[in-house]
């Protein structure tokens, strides 16, 4: 065996993991800013160059490979019939394939909204409505409108299969990028994401990279494969489940906070805890992401802002805190570095904001309605209150002496009682920042990979939510 190097070309940094197979373990990494503005290979190069000064000089890597979220990853719009049912299926498979929710329409799309797509430089297009053999004139409306209109990205069909043949014509008549899938939801309540979520993933890789100056560094790399978040799910779902007789560590939640965005993994069926609750609506995978792309440290930083109460507003500026000019200070400087207590006090101020509303939209919630047996309560989306271990990563947590203390924002408190959001955990950081990279090496070596999470991934401690 010999060694891998894995590659992260993230939205603010490339990250380099060098692994030794023999040993199992990672014998180096190195970070720079990601140069996407300009030639991406030169952020490479500096992080490599500091990478093997603390390597062997005759060594060589028998294979390397990459994952991408530059320029913050593609951009997708979900297209659906209902918004409930498969405007939120066609949501969860870009979730899946790694990817961000810029636009979500349901229901018959208006000219404005077209244009909304154009205007946001939308990479992927993901045309859904109709279990199969329900309404196919929604979807049939929904393909004439980007068929007729000066849209460019390219478009997949997932929605009834009633439809397929008119929307086949319909958009190659108009000459329009565009790829045929099964349905999202075949079934009412019923989710069907893989051959969608599967495609997107082959648009990543053979159109998309391209565009976002990757393609700049495939001399270096033998291959740009997978959405950094897909590498990151994949990584947790290992880690949870284990493979062949190596165990996993069980139920888990992972929060990623990044530059651009803060992404929330659960490992979990999240079917009700109560006795008397029920679900409604869609289910859920077993292994779920949600992205949020207006929280983040640098690029989105002052989403942060907006996503604040007056009266949190209000409680910083009694204690002499300008959170909105220190938020917009590092929208306008991405390679901030924070240096002084008073720095790494509003890093854990913005941070805690972003685990928090992050958190919100990830966990399910329950609502209390009385009937004829008494109190019976419906949950929508997940309950993770008995989940065990939550994990962060993300510079943010990584480079904090006490990451507990931002980290602690995403479990259960009063003030949002039917949030179902973990009470109990072992809190643990992935502070080599390995995951995606062992979501890479999991494609060859997953074994490996699942050791070398359990070995480097540190506990912190056990909380309980008060």
């Amino acid at each position: 065996m010999g060694h891998y190097l894995l590659v992260d070309f993230g939205s603010t940094f490339t990250k380099l993991t060098a692994v030794d197979l023999e040993s199992e373990d990672i014998i180096a990494t190195a970070k720079a800013i990601t140069t996407v503005e300009t030639n991406i290979i030169d952020g490479f190069n500096v992080a490599y160059m500091d990478l093997v000064q603390h390597l062997d000089p005759q060594l060589t890597f028998e294979k390397t490979i990459a994952c991408s979220s530059a320029a913050g990853g593609l951009k997708m719009a979900a297209i659906g019939l209902v918004e409930e049912l498969t405007t939120e299926a066609a949501r969860r498979v870009c979730l899946g394939a790694g990817e961000k929710v810029e636009l979500v329409f349901s229901h018959h799309m208006t000219s404005a909204e077209v244009q909304s797509i154009i205007d946001h430089k939308i990479d992927i297009i993901l045309l859904a409505g109709g279990a199969n053999g329900g309404n196919t004139e929604c979807v049939i409306h929904n393909a004439r409108m980007i068929a007729d209109s000066k849209i460019m990205a390219p478009i997949i069909f997932a929605g009834n299969k009633d439809a397929t043949d008119t929307v086949n014509d319909i958009l190659s008549r108009a000459n329009k990028s565009y790829h045929l899938c099964e349905n999202v939801m075949p079934k009412l309540n019923q989710l069907n994401i893989e051959s969608a979520k599967n495609k997107i993933k082959e648009i990543f890789v053979s159109n998309i990279i391209e565009a976002k100056g990757i393609k700049k560094a495939q001399e270096r790399i033998d291959g740009v494969i997978l959405p950094t978040p897909n590498a990151v799910l994949m990584a947790s779902e290992l880690l949870s489940k284990g493979f062949d007789e190596e165990s996993g560590l069980g139920e888990l939640m992972l929060v990623d906070v990044g530059g651009a965005t803060t992404d929330v993994y659960s490992m979990a069926d999240g079917l009700p805890k109560q006795m008397n609750a029920i679900l409604s609506g869609l289910e859920e995978p077993f292994a779920k992401r949600t992205v949020e792309g207006d929280l983040g440290m640098r690029y989105s930083a002052t989403g942060i802002i907006e996503a604040m109460s007056q009266a949190e507003l209000s409680h910083f500026q009694k204690q002499g805190i300008d959170i909105v000019l220190e938020a917009k200070k590092r929208n306008h400087d991405i390679a901030f570095i924070p240096m002084t207590e008073g720095d790494f006090n509003i890093e854990h101020i913005l941070a805690s904001k972003c685990i928090d509303a992050a958190i919100s939209r990830h966990v399910g919630t329950v609502k209390g309605v009385y009937t004829p047996m008494g109190m019976m309560y419906h949950q929508t989306g997940k309950d993770l209150t008995e989940t065990k271990v939550f994990i962060g990563t993300g510079g943010v947590l990584i480079n904090d002496k006490n990451p507990i203390v931002m980290l602690k924002a995403g479990l259960y408190h009063t003030d949002k009682p039917l949030e179902l959001r973990p009470k109990r955990v072992t809190f643990m950081i992935d502070h080599d920042y390995i995951l995606s990279a062992m979501g890479l090496l999991s494609i060859d070596y997953p074994e490996i990979a699942l050791r070398i999470l359990k070995k480097r991934i540190i506990p912190l401690g056990d909380y309980h939510a008060t």
